[in-house]
């Protein structure tokens, strides 16, 4: 088993006027996964061969898109987290939907928010909306990994118990409470780290490589892979991963919302399935098109 490392979630804090201001590693991760998909949206836009004949956007854009961008990151994960996994807690409380500082994101909201205001960018500025989405889908795996290394900093969206010698203690009450384990720590997946790997390294790797064999020349391609893998990536990482605690019962351990409590699909499987149909429906039709001439 691995000690958890004595991180702090606070990168500093500031004491001003007995306020407490701090900067989270969550919130940078966030930050410079923005950034960084942004610097790589400009260099694609700045190199009109990649795409067989013209860029869709010019330079420029993709700072005022990352605008659009942030909003629909925010408010579709805070939306998506209050639909798919607490809805009748925040029917209850209403109040409480936008209160974002209090923790509770989703990504497959955040990924519908930025599906619909690229679109309605796309739409406003004239912009071949396929071909924007292959961009911001190579530009968007970095930052999935930044977020997934911040939820370890955290200790939170950790992965079932284990007994594999890179298990991890992570701390808390919660963490520590282990069925089948009366006495001693209990070591957990480290599934953030595992989902860090798949959907951020791994993912972005493939399509930089497959960037620079001519991908975006066929739109919908590597939009389709990223669409996908980062489904492929979430099913398999939700058989290592804790389910969230309103769908665990003594019936249902592991937290199905679908099937049985032996075999059946979490709540992040579910969502990732139309994902990657989705996937797999863009790369087929990319394929069955011939590639834009230079």
């Amino acid at each position: 088993m691995i000690p958890f490392p004595d991180i702090s979630p606070d990168i500093f804090t500031v004491h001003l006027f007995g306020l407490s201001l701090s900067l989270r590693w969550y919130a940078l991760a966030y930050l410079a996964g923005l950034l960084i998909g942004w610097r790589i949206m400009v260099m694609l836009m700045r190199r009109p061969a990649l795409w067989g004949d013209r860029a869709p956007m010019r330079p420029e854009q993709p700072e005022e898109l990352l605008t659009w961008i942030i909003l629909g990151v925010v408010l579709g994960g805070r939306l998506g987290f209050v639909l798919f996994y607490e809805p009748a807690y925040y029917l209850a409380n209403p109040s409480q939907i936008l209160q974002v500082w209090n923790g509770g994101m989703s990504f497959h909201g955040g990924f519908l928010g930025v599906v619909i205001v690229s679109w309605l960018y796309c739409r406003a500025h004239g912009i071949p909306a396929l071909r924007m989405a292959d961009a911001l889908g190579v530009a968007t795996p970095i930052g999935l990994g930044l977020g997934r290394l911040a939820n370890f900093i955290n200790a939170e969206l950790w992965g079932r118990p284990t007994d594999l010698p890179w298990g991890v203690i992570f701390p808390g009450e919660a963490a520590q409470t282990c069925p089948g384990i009366v006495a001693g720590l209990c070591a957990r997946h480290p599934s953030q780290l595992y989902e860090a790997v798949l959907e951020g390294l791994v993912l972005a790797l493939v399509l930089f490589v497959m960037v620079r064999r001519g991908a975006l020349r066929r739109p919908g391609l590597c939009l389709g892979v990223f669409v996908a893998g980062y489904g492929v990536s979430r099913f398999i990482v939700e058989f290592f991963r804790q389910a969230d605690a309103q769908f665990i019962t003594p019936d249902n351990p592991l937290g199905h919302v679908l099937g049985s409590a032996v075999w059946g699909l979490s709540m992040g499987q579910l969502l990732s399935l139309p994902m990657v149909l989705i996937g797999l429906a863009f790369i087929l039709r990319a394929r069955a098109r011939p590639a834009v001439a230079a």
